[in-house]
């Protein structure tokens, strides 16, 4: 079996227990924060939202530079609705499964390197980046965020198994 042949079951589970998290935050809480360091619900959406285009940098380049010539990289514009994060997601989950669909073993195990301001900060063969950057980064947010609905007072869709809110799968 090839590599992206065995990726692509877990990134389909885990972009698909992305979206029901994504599914429950409601549009008059963007702005909210636990924290006053906190992302507000919002902004973390829209950075999850965004996660799945890493897998396109990743598999399209060789390398990314997040301060090139020390300039930080614009952010991504924020949602504004719910229907926008949902599309915006979703887009970015079809274009990211389809690089990772179309990948070689031999692309796969090429090094890709983040850069800030050409400085390396790290190089990893492109499969590990895609686990790390894309789904493990993922699951990280999506459960910052399940930890926002609760604060909220929203229900926590079940995820591994079931949830406070949801007894079953």
């Amino acid at each position: 079996m090839a590599l992206n042949e065995s990726l692509l079951p877990e990134f389909d589970h885990e972009m698909a227990n992305t979206r029901k998290t994504l599914e429950r935050v409601p549009e008059d809480k963007f702005d909210w924060k636990p924290h006053e360091k906190s992302m507000a619900m919002g902004g973390l959406a829209t950075h999850l939202s965004n996660l799945p285009t890493w897998a396109n940098y990743t598999l399209n380049q060789d390398s990314l530079d997040l301060a090139p010539e020390g300039k930080p990289l614009p952010p991504a514009p924020a949602v504004k609705s719910q229907s926008e994060l949902l599309e915006t997601f979703d887009s970015n989950v079809a274009t990211a499964r389809a690089a990772i669909a179309a990948a070689s073993d031999a692309e796969l195990f090429k090094p890709w390197t983040l850069l800030s301001n050409g400085k390396q900060i790290l190089t990893l063969p492109k499969i590990a980046v895609l686990r790390s950057f894309v789904m493990n980064h993922t699951i990280h947010h999506r459960a910052q965020l399940g930890v926002y609905l609760r604060l909220n007072d929203v229900p926590v869709p079940s995820i591994y198994g079931p949830s406070a809110d949801e007894g079953a799968f």
